[in-house]
């Protein structure tokens, strides 16, 4: 389930990069259309991609309930990360990106 929640926090971080105020917070600049577009499409490729972790682990019934438990927690992380520690939100989707390969060895 790390590989999963992993997964559901860079999506949702990266679609949070893609609006013009968190971009501008995170990263002090404005996004161009291209960056824009590309963090969207990365950010919902991440979210769905995330299902196939928690289904091989636990299979389809009980792999779908955890990748929703899951879902919900990595996007509440994200909330409540924001407002009060914006950079640590950031740096915790790089390291959990650069953890992503580790985290599947293990799970699988």
């Amino acid at each position: 389930m790390l590989l999963a929640l992993l997964l559901c926090y860079a999506g949702f971080t990266a679609l949070c990069l893609s609006t013009d105020r968190h971009h501008g917070e995170l990263l002090h600049s404005k996004p161009t259309p291209r960056r824009r577009l590309g963090l969207r499409v990365s950010g919902w490729l991440l979210l769905p991609g995330s299902i196939w972790p928690a289904v091989a682990v636990a299979g389809w019934s009980q792999g779908l309930v955890e990748w929703c438990a899951v879902l919900m927690l990595s996007a509440l992380l994200l909330v409540l990360l924001l407002p009060y520690r914006p950079r640590l939100a950031l740096g915790l989707a790089g390291a959990g990106l650069l953890a992503c390969p580790v985290a599947a060895f293990v799970t699988l």
